[in-house]
Protein backbone atom coordinates (compact mmCIF):
# COMPACT_ATOMS: atom_id res chain seq x y z
CA UNK A 1 0.00 0.00 0.00
CA UNK A 2 1.28 3.47 -0.86
CA UNK A 3 2.03 5.81 2.05
CA UNK A 4 -0.77 8.15 0.92
CA UNK A 5 -3.31 5.33 1.36
CA UNK A 6 -2.49 4.28 4.93
CA UNK A 7 -5.48 6.19 6.30
CA UNK A 8 -7.77 3.64 4.64
CA UNK A 9 -6.72 0.87 7.07
CA UNK A 10 -7.85 2.90 10.09
CA UNK A 11 -11.09 3.99 8.46
CA UNK A 12 -11.97 0.42 7.46
CA UNK A 13 -11.30 -0.73 11.02
CA UNK A 14 -13.69 1.95 12.30
CA UNK A 15 -16.40 0.71 9.93
CA UNK A 16 -15.80 -2.87 11.06
CA UNK A 17 -16.13 -1.94 14.75
CA UNK A 18 -19.39 -0.10 14.06
CA UNK A 19 -20.90 -3.15 12.34
CA UNK A 20 -20.78 -1.38 8.97
CA UNK A 21 -18.31 -3.57 7.11
CA UNK A 22 -19.51 -4.64 3.67
CA UNK A 23 -18.37 -7.13 1.05
CA UNK A 24 -19.39 -8.16 -2.46
CA UNK A 25 -21.06 -11.57 -2.68
CA UNK A 26 -21.10 -13.27 -6.10
CA UNK A 27 -24.18 -15.28 -7.12
CA UNK A 28 -24.28 -18.00 -9.77
CA UNK A 29 -27.76 -17.13 -11.05
CA UNK A 30 -30.68 -14.78 -10.57
CA UNK A 31 -34.34 -15.47 -9.90
CA UNK A 32 -36.57 -16.61 -7.07
CA UNK A 33 -33.84 -19.05 -6.07
CA UNK A 34 -30.20 -17.99 -6.32
CA UNK A 35 -26.92 -19.78 -5.66
CA UNK A 36 -23.80 -18.58 -3.90
CA UNK A 37 -20.72 -20.59 -2.93
CA UNK A 38 -22.58 -23.79 -3.66
CA UNK A 39 -25.56 -22.90 -1.47
CA UNK A 40 -29.08 -22.52 -2.85
CA UNK A 41 -30.98 -19.56 -1.36
CA UNK A 42 -34.59 -18.38 -1.53
CA UNK A 43 -34.27 -14.82 -2.79
CA UNK A 44 -36.03 -12.19 -0.66
CA UNK A 45 -33.68 -9.32 -1.52
CA UNK A 46 -34.25 -8.77 -5.24
CA UNK A 47 -35.87 -5.78 -6.94
CA UNK A 48 -37.07 -8.06 -9.76
CA UNK A 49 -40.57 -7.80 -8.30
CA UNK A 50 -42.49 -9.36 -11.18
CA UNK A 51 -39.85 -11.96 -12.04
CA UNK A 52 -39.44 -10.47 -15.52
CA UNK A 53 -35.64 -10.66 -15.62
CA UNK A 54 -35.93 -14.33 -16.56
CA UNK A 55 -39.26 -14.14 -18.42
CA UNK A 56 -39.01 -15.87 -21.79
CA UNK A 57 -40.55 -12.95 -23.72
CA UNK A 58 -38.24 -10.43 -22.08
CA UNK A 59 -35.16 -12.53 -22.76
CA UNK A 60 -36.23 -13.12 -26.36
CA UNK A 61 -36.73 -9.38 -26.89
CA UNK A 62 -33.25 -8.67 -25.50
CA UNK A 63 -31.68 -11.29 -27.77
CA UNK A 64 -33.60 -9.95 -30.74
CA UNK A 65 -32.26 -6.45 -30.10
CA UNK A 66 -28.68 -7.77 -29.90
CA UNK A 67 -29.12 -9.65 -33.15
CA UNK A 68 -30.41 -6.53 -34.89
CA UNK A 69 -28.26 -3.77 -33.36
CA UNK A 70 -25.27 -5.50 -31.74
CA UNK A 71 -23.98 -5.59 -28.18
CA UNK A 72 -23.67 -1.85 -27.66
CA UNK A 73 -25.17 1.40 -28.93
CA UNK A 74 -21.58 2.42 -29.85
CA UNK A 75 -21.98 6.16 -29.18
CA UNK A 76 -23.82 8.75 -27.16
CA UNK A 77 -27.37 9.63 -28.15
CA UNK A 78 -26.38 12.93 -29.80
CA UNK A 79 -23.78 11.26 -32.00
CA UNK A 80 -24.89 7.93 -33.53
CA UNK A 81 -26.26 6.23 -30.42
CA UNK A 82 -29.95 6.97 -30.87
CA UNK A 83 -31.39 3.72 -32.25
CA UNK A 84 -34.93 2.99 -33.29
CA UNK A 85 -35.31 0.74 -30.23
CA UNK A 86 -34.64 3.79 -28.01
CA UNK A 87 -37.29 5.78 -29.83
CA UNK A 88 -39.79 2.94 -29.52
CA UNK A 89 -39.06 2.53 -25.82
CA UNK A 90 -39.49 6.23 -25.10
CA UNK A 91 -42.83 6.26 -26.90
CA UNK A 92 -44.03 3.27 -24.89
CA UNK A 93 -42.91 4.78 -21.58
CA UNK A 94 -44.64 8.08 -22.32
CA UNK A 95 -47.86 6.24 -23.16
CA UNK A 96 -47.70 4.10 -20.01
CA UNK A 97 -47.03 7.09 -17.80
CA UNK A 98 -49.57 9.39 -19.44
CA UNK A 99 -47.07 12.10 -20.46
CA UNK A 100 -46.38 13.61 -23.88
CA UNK A 101 -42.76 12.44 -23.99
CA UNK A 102 -40.02 10.45 -22.29
CA UNK A 103 -36.23 10.22 -22.32
CA UNK A 104 -34.14 7.15 -21.47
CA UNK A 105 -30.86 7.29 -19.49
CA UNK A 106 -28.21 4.67 -18.81
CA UNK A 107 -29.35 4.16 -15.19
CA UNK A 108 -31.73 5.52 -12.61
CA UNK A 109 -28.83 7.27 -10.87
CA UNK A 110 -27.78 8.92 -14.13
CA UNK A 111 -31.37 9.98 -14.77
CA UNK A 112 -31.74 11.70 -11.41
CA UNK A 113 -28.36 13.43 -11.61
CA UNK A 114 -29.04 14.61 -15.15
CA UNK A 115 -32.61 15.73 -14.55
CA UNK A 116 -32.08 17.72 -11.36
CA UNK A 117 -28.83 19.39 -12.42
CA UNK A 118 -30.48 20.45 -15.70
CA UNK A 119 -33.44 22.01 -13.88
CA UNK A 120 -31.85 23.93 -11.00
CA UNK A 121 -28.55 25.55 -10.07
CA UNK A 122 -27.10 28.34 -7.96
CA UNK A 123 -29.83 30.64 -6.66
CA UNK A 124 -32.50 27.93 -6.97
CA UNK A 125 -34.06 25.71 -4.28
CA UNK A 126 -34.65 21.96 -4.00
CA UNK A 127 -37.07 20.65 -1.35
CA UNK A 128 -36.45 16.94 -0.85
CA UNK A 129 -37.87 14.30 1.48
CA UNK A 130 -35.43 13.31 4.24
CA UNK A 131 -35.73 9.64 3.29
CA UNK A 132 -35.35 10.14 -0.46
CA UNK A 133 -32.95 7.85 -2.33
CA UNK A 134 -29.24 8.69 -2.30
CA UNK A 135 -29.28 9.39 -6.03
CA UNK A 136 -31.83 12.17 -5.49
CA UNK A 137 -29.89 13.66 -2.60
CA UNK A 138 -26.61 13.52 -4.52
CA UNK A 139 -28.26 15.07 -7.56
CA UNK A 140 -29.65 17.93 -5.48
CA UNK A 141 -26.25 18.63 -3.91
CA UNK A 142 -24.41 18.41 -7.24
CA UNK A 143 -26.85 20.88 -8.80
CA UNK A 144 -25.45 23.61 -6.52
CA UNK A 145 -28.98 24.72 -5.66
CA UNK A 146 -29.90 25.33 -2.02
CA UNK A 147 -31.11 22.01 -0.59
CA UNK A 148 -33.92 21.91 1.97
CA UNK A 149 -34.79 18.49 3.41
CA UNK A 150 -38.36 18.20 4.65
CA UNK A 151 -39.70 15.82 7.31
CA UNK A 152 -40.68 12.49 5.79
CA UNK A 153 -44.02 12.74 3.95
CA UNK A 154 -44.79 16.03 5.77
CA UNK A 155 -46.60 18.33 3.32
CA UNK A 156 -47.03 21.07 5.93
CA UNK A 157 -43.27 21.18 6.42
CA UNK A 158 -42.74 21.48 2.66
CA UNK A 159 -45.09 24.46 2.59
CA UNK A 160 -43.27 26.16 5.47
CA UNK A 161 -39.89 25.63 3.84
CA UNK A 162 -41.11 27.01 0.53
CA UNK A 163 -42.61 30.09 2.15
CA UNK A 164 -39.41 30.69 4.09
CA UNK A 165 -37.38 31.00 0.88
CA UNK A 166 -37.34 34.44 -0.67
CA UNK A 167 -35.96 35.41 -4.05
CA UNK A 168 -36.73 34.66 -7.65
CA UNK A 169 -34.97 31.32 -8.03
CA UNK A 170 -36.69 28.22 -9.39
CA UNK A 171 -38.14 25.70 -6.94
CA UNK A 172 -38.26 21.92 -7.23
CA UNK A 173 -40.03 19.49 -4.87
CA UNK A 174 -38.58 15.98 -4.92
CA UNK A 175 -39.85 12.71 -3.47
CA UNK A 176 -40.06 9.00 -4.13
CA UNK A 177 -43.55 7.55 -4.58
CA UNK A 178 -42.67 4.20 -2.99
CA UNK A 179 -39.76 4.56 -0.58
CA UNK A 180 -37.09 1.99 -1.25
CA UNK A 181 -36.14 1.08 2.33
CA UNK A 182 -39.40 1.43 4.29
CA UNK A 183 -41.85 0.45 1.54
CA UNK A 184 -44.25 3.24 2.45
CA UNK A 185 -46.00 5.59 0.03
CA UNK A 186 -45.62 9.33 -0.47
CA UNK A 187 -48.71 11.59 -0.35
CA UNK A 188 -48.22 12.42 -4.02
CA UNK A 189 -51.56 14.25 -4.58
CA UNK A 190 -51.07 16.43 -1.48
CA UNK A 191 -47.49 17.27 -2.46
CA UNK A 192 -48.70 18.16 -5.94
CA UNK A 193 -51.15 20.64 -4.40
CA UNK A 194 -48.27 22.22 -2.45
CA UNK A 195 -46.12 22.43 -5.59
CA UNK A 196 -48.91 24.15 -7.50
CA UNK A 197 -49.61 26.58 -4.67
CA UNK A 198 -45.94 27.48 -4.26
CA UNK A 199 -45.13 27.74 -7.95
CA UNK A 200 -42.69 24.83 -7.74
CA UNK A 201 -41.84 22.10 -10.21
CA UNK A 202 -42.27 18.55 -8.92
CA UNK A 203 -40.23 15.40 -9.52
CA UNK A 204 -41.46 12.01 -8.33
CA UNK A 205 -39.11 9.03 -8.42
CA UNK A 206 -41.34 6.06 -9.32
CA UNK A 207 -38.52 3.48 -9.43
CA UNK A 208 -40.28 1.08 -7.05
CA UNK A 209 -43.83 1.90 -8.19
CA UNK A 210 -43.44 1.39 -11.94
CA UNK A 211 -44.84 -1.97 -12.97
CA UNK A 212 -46.49 -2.53 -9.59
CA UNK A 213 -48.85 0.33 -8.71
CA UNK A 214 -51.45 2.06 -10.84
CA UNK A 215 -53.31 0.96 -13.98
CA UNK A 216 -51.18 -1.55 -15.86
CA UNK A 217 -48.20 -0.71 -13.64
CA UNK A 218 -48.22 2.98 -14.62
CA UNK A 219 -47.29 4.12 -11.09
CA UNK A 220 -48.77 6.21 -8.32
CA UNK A 221 -48.80 9.48 -10.25
CA UNK A 222 -51.19 8.08 -12.83
CA UNK A 223 -53.13 6.17 -10.18
CA UNK A 224 -53.82 9.51 -8.47
CA UNK A 225 -54.53 11.25 -11.79
CA UNK A 226 -52.06 14.08 -11.13
CA UNK A 227 -49.91 13.86 -14.27
CA UNK A 228 -50.81 17.46 -15.12
CA UNK A 229 -49.49 18.65 -11.74
CA UNK A 230 -46.32 16.54 -11.53
CA UNK A 231 -43.79 17.84 -14.05
CA UNK A 232 -41.47 14.85 -13.97
CA UNK A 233 -42.16 11.14 -13.52
CA UNK A 234 -38.81 9.44 -13.15
CA UNK A 235 -38.41 5.67 -13.10
CA UNK A 236 -36.13 2.76 -13.81
CA UNK A 237 -36.06 -0.25 -16.10
CA UNK A 238 -34.11 -2.24 -13.51
CA UNK A 239 -36.70 -3.16 -10.92
CA UNK A 240 -40.15 -4.50 -11.80
CA UNK A 241 -39.27 -4.34 -15.51
CA UNK A 242 -36.34 -6.68 -14.90
CA UNK A 243 -33.61 -4.99 -16.96
CA UNK A 244 -31.40 -1.93 -16.62
CA UNK A 245 -31.65 1.79 -17.30
CA UNK A 246 -33.53 4.88 -16.17
CA UNK A 247 -36.03 7.31 -17.68
CA UNK A 248 -38.06 10.42 -17.19
CA UNK A 249 -41.58 11.04 -18.53
CA UNK A 250 -42.37 14.72 -19.04
CA UNK A 251 -43.52 17.35 -21.52
CA UNK A 252 -42.03 17.48 -24.98
CA UNK A 253 -40.38 20.82 -24.22
CA UNK A 254 -38.83 19.46 -21.03
CA UNK A 255 -37.48 16.47 -22.95
CA UNK A 256 -35.84 18.82 -25.45
CA UNK A 257 -34.30 20.77 -22.56
CA UNK A 258 -32.76 17.60 -21.13
CA UNK A 259 -31.30 16.66 -24.49
CA UNK A 260 -29.50 20.02 -24.41
CA UNK A 261 -28.63 20.25 -20.70
CA UNK A 262 -28.61 16.86 -18.90
CA UNK A 263 -24.90 16.07 -18.79
CA UNK A 264 -25.33 12.42 -17.73
CA UNK A 265 -27.41 11.96 -20.89
CA UNK A 266 -25.22 13.99 -23.27
CA UNK A 267 -21.87 12.54 -22.24
CA UNK A 268 -22.78 8.85 -21.82
CA UNK A 269 -22.96 6.06 -24.37
CA UNK A 270 -26.60 5.24 -25.05
CA UNK A 271 -28.44 2.42 -23.29
CA UNK A 272 -27.36 -0.96 -24.75
CA UNK A 273 -29.81 -2.32 -27.33
CA UNK A 274 -30.36 -5.47 -25.28
CA UNK A 275 -31.68 -3.39 -22.38
CA UNK A 276 -33.97 -1.36 -24.61
CA UNK A 277 -35.25 -4.59 -26.13
CA UNK A 278 -35.73 -6.20 -22.73
CA UNK A 279 -37.70 -3.18 -21.49
CA UNK A 280 -39.95 -3.29 -24.56
CA UNK A 281 -40.51 -7.00 -23.92
CA UNK A 282 -41.34 -6.31 -20.27
CA UNK A 283 -43.84 -3.62 -21.28
CA UNK A 284 -45.45 -6.12 -23.63
CA UNK A 285 -45.86 -8.58 -20.76
CA UNK A 286 -47.37 -5.87 -18.55
CA UNK A 287 -49.76 -4.82 -21.32
CA UNK A 288 -50.98 -8.39 -21.77
CA UNK A 289 -51.14 -9.08 -18.01
CA UNK A 290 -52.36 -5.82 -16.41
CA UNK A 291 -53.14 -7.46 -13.07
CA UNK A 292 -49.58 -8.50 -12.21
CA UNK A 293 -48.95 -5.55 -9.89
CA UNK A 294 -52.21 -6.00 -8.00
CA UNK A 295 -51.46 -9.71 -7.48
CA UNK A 296 -47.98 -8.89 -6.19
CA UNK A 297 -49.37 -6.34 -3.73
CA UNK A 298 -51.95 -8.85 -2.49
CA UNK A 299 -49.19 -11.38 -1.77
CA UNK A 300 -47.10 -8.72 -0.07
CA UNK A 301 -50.05 -7.71 2.13
CA UNK A 302 -50.52 -11.35 3.16
CA UNK A 303 -46.81 -11.77 3.95
CA UNK A 304 -46.67 -8.50 5.89
CA UNK A 305 -49.73 -9.45 7.94
CA UNK A 306 -48.22 -12.84 8.74
CA UNK A 307 -44.92 -11.26 9.86
CA UNK A 308 -46.73 -8.75 12.07
CA UNK A 309 -48.88 -11.47 13.63
CA UNK A 310 -45.64 -13.25 14.55
CA UNK A 311 -44.46 -10.17 16.44
CA UNK A 312 -42.10 -8.65 13.87
CA UNK A 313 -41.92 -4.90 13.29
CA UNK A 314 -42.44 -4.25 9.57
CA UNK A 315 -42.42 -0.46 9.90
CA UNK A 316 -44.77 1.62 7.74
CA UNK A 317 -44.65 -0.71 4.71
CA UNK A 318 -47.58 -0.54 2.28
CA UNK A 319 -45.92 -2.16 -0.71
CA UNK A 320 -43.90 -5.14 -1.91
CA UNK A 321 -40.95 -3.79 0.13
CA UNK A 322 -41.17 -5.00 3.73
CA UNK A 323 -38.51 -4.11 6.31
CA UNK A 324 -37.89 -6.18 9.41
CA UNK A 325 -36.81 -3.48 11.83
CA UNK A 326 -33.89 -4.49 14.06
CA UNK A 327 -32.12 -1.27 15.09
CA UNK A 328 -28.63 -2.49 16.00
CA UNK A 329 -26.20 -2.93 13.09
CA UNK A 330 -24.45 -6.03 14.42
CA UNK A 331 -27.69 -7.75 15.37
CA UNK A 332 -29.12 -7.10 11.91
CA UNK A 333 -26.06 -8.74 10.33
CA UNK A 334 -26.34 -11.71 12.69
CA UNK A 335 -30.00 -12.17 11.76
CA UNK A 336 -29.11 -12.03 8.07
CA UNK A 337 -26.41 -14.67 8.56
CA UNK A 338 -28.69 -16.96 10.59
CA UNK A 339 -31.32 -16.84 7.86
CA UNK A 340 -28.70 -17.46 5.18
CA UNK A 341 -27.67 -20.63 7.00
CA UNK A 342 -31.30 -21.70 6.66
CA UNK A 343 -31.34 -20.98 2.94
CA UNK A 344 -33.06 -17.56 3.00
CA UNK A 345 -31.41 -14.53 1.45
CA UNK A 346 -32.50 -11.42 3.37
CA UNK A 347 -29.84 -8.72 3.24
CA UNK A 348 -29.11 -6.50 6.27
CA UNK A 349 -29.40 -2.79 5.45
CA UNK A 350 -27.44 -0.38 7.65
CA UNK A 351 -26.42 3.29 7.72
CA UNK A 352 -25.81 5.35 5.70
CA UNK A 353 -28.45 3.68 3.49
CA UNK A 354 -30.92 4.06 6.37
CA UNK A 355 -30.84 6.46 9.35
CA UNK A 356 -28.64 5.58 12.30
CA UNK A 357 -30.32 3.19 14.74
CA UNK A 358 -32.73 1.79 12.13
CA UNK A 359 -30.80 -1.18 10.72
CA UNK A 360 -33.13 -3.74 9.24
CA UNK A 361 -33.56 -6.64 6.91
CA UNK A 362 -35.10 -5.35 3.69
CA UNK A 363 -37.43 -8.02 2.33
CA UNK A 364 -38.96 -7.77 -1.11
CA UNK A 365 -41.82 -9.94 -2.26
CA UNK A 366 -41.72 -11.28 -5.81
CA UNK A 367 -44.67 -12.40 -7.89
CA UNK A 368 -43.04 -15.82 -8.19
CA UNK A 369 -43.00 -16.31 -4.40
CA UNK A 370 -45.81 -18.85 -3.82
CA UNK A 371 -48.08 -18.15 -0.83
CA UNK A 372 -46.98 -21.40 0.82
CA UNK A 373 -43.36 -20.24 0.57
CA UNK A 374 -44.24 -16.86 2.07
CA UNK A 375 -45.90 -18.55 5.04
CA UNK A 376 -42.96 -20.87 5.66
CA UNK A 377 -40.39 -18.08 5.32
CA UNK A 378 -42.33 -15.85 7.72
CA UNK A 379 -42.21 -18.60 10.34
CA UNK A 380 -38.47 -19.08 9.82
CA UNK A 381 -37.77 -15.36 10.08
CA UNK A 382 -39.72 -15.13 13.33
CA UNK A 383 -37.84 -18.09 14.80
CA UNK A 384 -34.49 -16.60 13.79
CA UNK A 385 -35.49 -13.20 15.18
CA UNK A 386 -36.35 -14.79 18.52
CA UNK A 387 -33.02 -16.60 18.57
CA UNK A 388 -31.20 -13.29 18.02
CA UNK A 389 -33.24 -11.40 20.59
CA UNK A 390 -34.97 -9.18 18.02
CA UNK A 391 -38.37 -10.31 19.35
CA UNK A 392 -39.21 -12.14 22.55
Amino acid sequence: MQMAETWITDELATLREAGLERALTPYDRTGVEVASEGQSLLNFSSNDYLGLARHSRVQAAAIGAINRFGAGATASRLVTGTLTCHQALESRIAALKGYPAALVFGSGYAANVGIISALVGRGDHVFIDRLAHASLVDAAVLSRASVHRFHHNDTAHVSRLCRGCSGSGKRLIVTESVFSMDGDLAPVPALAVVAEAEGAMMLVDEAHATGVFGPGGAGLIRSAGVESKVNLSMGTLSKALGGSGGFVACSGEMRTWFIHKARSFIYSTALPPAMAGAALGALDVLRDNPGMGAELLARAAHFRSRLRDLGLNTGPSESQIIPIMVGDNTRAVRLHRRLREQGILAIAIRPPTVPRGTARLRLSVRLDHPVAMLNEVADRIAAAARAEGVIS
